[in-house]
């Protein structure tokens, strides 16, 4: 079918530039290469200008749920309405004014929605509106007790980094979700810093200063240092030594699958989206969800030899290149699209 004239808006209400509105860039990028007009409404401005510039895809700000439905009943007559997250779902069922629209709502959280029972049974009502939803992975999947279709997150293939720095990096939001304390417990009973390595965390949040605290009451402040945020993580990935992630109910895990991508190898809990990435892997050094010993044993393991260490982010990144591409990623969602408009 010709795509020329089909015009997808990818909706997310949001001010933030974190996994979701990522996401959202990367593949509004690639279904622009496939022929479709995209307008891309939320996420952080400059950020997402940035990572849209000289693309055809169109940005407009909003952030909030009230911005995000007046944004799309300005843009032109949309044939798919893509929502991400739950003030996006809404947005886009109270904006739908045009009958030839379908609504698409990709899940990328492991939860239901609705954080409180009278929002949880309006979704109940309202999902009715949506002509499909989209899994990031069989964990999403599993979890959101609703009907849906997997198709993997993918990300952009990347050179083959160098390992050069003896830093193991963790990128991720310093929020209590994503068990950065279980890091810093793993990091102080591992060898690493006794071996010369530091670790290094890129992210905000606003568990910041309770970790820094806690890096002291650890005995490891020394060895750790906090970056902040970081624009262009990929560069601090292509030379670090490690990757660890060790969050328990990630969706899918964005950074895991750039980290593999860069060949740098990743060290994560056994669960959540990690088993369908880089728990793919021959020999990947997974760990309990929540256990900073078991964490801390793979660290040593990691440490103790460099040419296996090495070799093992060679197989990460060859499993990226099979099976986690934005490229077919955009493919398997564009088909969901023509489903939904056939």
């Amino acid at each position: 079918m010709n795509t020329r004239y089909r015009h997808v808006v990818h909706l997310t209400c949001s001010d933030a530039f974190a996994g979701v509105e990522r996401y959202v860039s990367m593949l509004g990028l690639h279904q622009a290469d496939q022929g479709w007009r995209v307008t891309v409404i939320g996420g952080a401005p400059a950020q997402m200008r940035q990572a849209l510039d000289g693309s055809d895809v169109r940005f407009v700000p909003a952030t909030t749920l009230r911005s995000g439905r007046s944004a799309l009943r300005s843009v032109p007559s949309a044939d798919i309405v893509n929502t991400h997250m739950s003030n996006a779902d809404f947005a886009g069922i109270m904006a739908s004014t045009n009958a030839r629209s379908r609504i698409v709502s990709t899940r990328h959280f492991a939860a239901p929605r609705g954080r409180t029972p009278i929002v949880r049974a309006a979704f109940r009502l309202a999902r009715r509106q949506f002509a499909a939803q989209i899994a990031i992975s069989n964990f999403v999947a599993a979890t959101i007790g609703e009907p849906s279709s997997v198709v993997h997150t993918g990300v952009t293939d990347s050179a083959l980094g160098t390992c050069e720095q003896r830093t193991v990096l963790i990128a991720q939001r310093l929020e209590p979700e994503k068990e950065t304390h279980v890091a810093l417990a793993a990091w102080a009973a591992s060898r690493a810093s006794l071996k010369g390595w530091e670790l290094h965390i890129a992210g905000e949040g606003s568990e910041r200063e309770r970790l820094e605290q806690l890096a002291g009451d650890l005995g490891v402040s020394a060895s750790v240092r906090f970056l902040g945020h970081q624009h262009d993580v990929r560069r601090l990935m292509a030379k670090a030594g490690l990757f660890l992630a060790p969050t328990s109910r990630e969706g899918l895990g964005l950074s895991v699958l750039e980290a593999m991508a860069c060949g740098l190898p990743v060290i994560a809990s056994a669960s959540g989206g990690h088993v369908e990435t880089i728990g793919k892997v021959d020999g990947a050094l997974l760990f309990p969800p929540g256990d900073a010993e078991a964490a801390a044993r793979q660290l040593n393991v990691a440490l103790s030899n460099d040419d296996e260490r090495r070799n093992y982010g060679i197989r990460a990144q060859r499993l990226q290149r099979d099976s986690f591409t934005v490229r077919a990623q955009a493919k398997a969602t564009l088909a969901i699209y023509e489903r939904c408009l056939s």
